[in-house]
């Protein structure tokens, strides 16, 4: 089976020309919504500690397993509960041209996330990397061999429907499975798991250095994953100094609060993926490393990425990037869905 071709288009001030599968596909139409947002905590350097997935400063503890829960993506399932506090969110294909979402919380637990999905194997070796507690509702026959090997602590709705996990009335299965952070904490506690271990952080940039950043314009950028359903654009909020997602063409936002998707550092990567059997399930490869692209502050850079240690890490030369203290999205292509050509437009 053929993987189809995927667009990265950085629009009104940078494109990244010549991965479109449809070079004459409209882009979508996009309404902004009128949502105030927080700027980030200044002044980094004055607390105590620091969470090391988000880079925000705080007083208090940052102790804590991370807690990387599989989020649905379908359009029946939008908008999400929880999302927008995960510290990260990685975002790839299950099958077809439909994606889903880790969502990772260690700085921040909201009262509920979901709808909850099934997993893939691979989203199972991104939460071992940051030596999350995994949860998902259902698995591929891979997942479901990693889970049941010990390979990761794991709370899984096909153990716990109904328990654990509850399915909401507004929604219809497969898309209507939740589960309240009081629940994933009953489960580590009756499966005695750890709950306090926090992740290795990432490296943040200081105050100064985020001043001091450089890179070409970057207003907006828009992925397409084959489908407009699951097409998504990430609009460049001056004001907020974040970048806000849009999913074919409706800003994402919280169910409960309607509070956006509010995102400090957006990474897009290429990586190796292959169709593996007729129902469509894929391998991706998240060890091969590769080109990818850093949005932070209305500027782009072209960065590669490495796996170091099970995690996803930008490399700019031959150092660490930097990120932006909050909010990390991980957008994952296939090769070549990062073209090498970037100009930029006149406004």
């Amino acid at each position: 089976m053929k993987l189809r071709t995927f667009t990265c288009i950085l629009a009104m001030s940078l494109v990244l020309a010549g991965c479109s599968k449809d070079t004459d596909k409209e882009t979508p139409k996009i309404e902004k919504k009128e949502v105030k947002v927080e700027k980030e905590v200044s002044a980094q350097d004055e607390f105590v500690n620091q969470y090391p997935l988000s880079g925000i400063g705080t007083d208090e503890s940052v102790d804590g397993r991370a807690i990387a829960v599989m989020v649905n993506n379908h359009p029946k399932a939008r908008p999400q509960t929880g999302l927008i506090k995960a510290d990260i969110v990685f975002e790839m294909l299950a099958e077809g041209d439909v994606t889903r979402f880790l969502a990772v919380f260690q700085s921040e637990k909201p009262e509920q996330v979901g709808p909850v999905r099934s997993a893939r194997d691979y989203y199972v070796r991104l939460a071992k990397g940051l030596d999350s507690i995994f949860i998902a509702h259902g698995y591929s026959p891979d997942a479901r061999e990693l889970l049941e090997s010990g390979y990761i602590d794991n709370l899984n709705g096909m153990k716990y429907d109904g328990t654990l996990f509850q399915r909401a009335s507004f929604r219809k299965a497969p898309h209507n499975s939740y589960i309240t952070f009081d629940k994933i904490e009953k489960g580590i506690s009756d499966n005695s798991y750890d709950a306090t271990s926090p992740p290795k952080g990432f490296s943040f940039l200081t105050e100064e250095q985020i001043k001091d950043l450089t890179g070409k314009t970057a207003e907006s950028i828009q992925i397409s994953y084959g489908s407009p359903a699951f097409d998504s654009a990430f609009k460049y909020d001056q004001g907020a100094g974040k970048y806000m997602r849009y999913s074919n063409g409706e800003q994402t936002v919280d169910y409960e609060t309607k509070e956006p998707a509010a995102i400090d550092n957006l990474l897009v990567i290429e990586a190796p993926h292959q169709v593996i059997d007729n129902s469509g399930r894929r391998d991706i490869d998240l060890k091969a490393g590769g080109k990818a692209i850093l949005l932070q502050k209305g500027k782009v850079n072209e960065v590669k990425w490495q796996n170091i240690d099970g995690r996803v890490v930008p490399f700019l030369g031959d150092k660490e990037a930097g990120l932006i203290p909050g909010k990390t999205w991980v957008a994952v292509v296939p090769e070549a869905g990062i073209a090498s050509d970037i100009s930029l437009n006149s406004k």
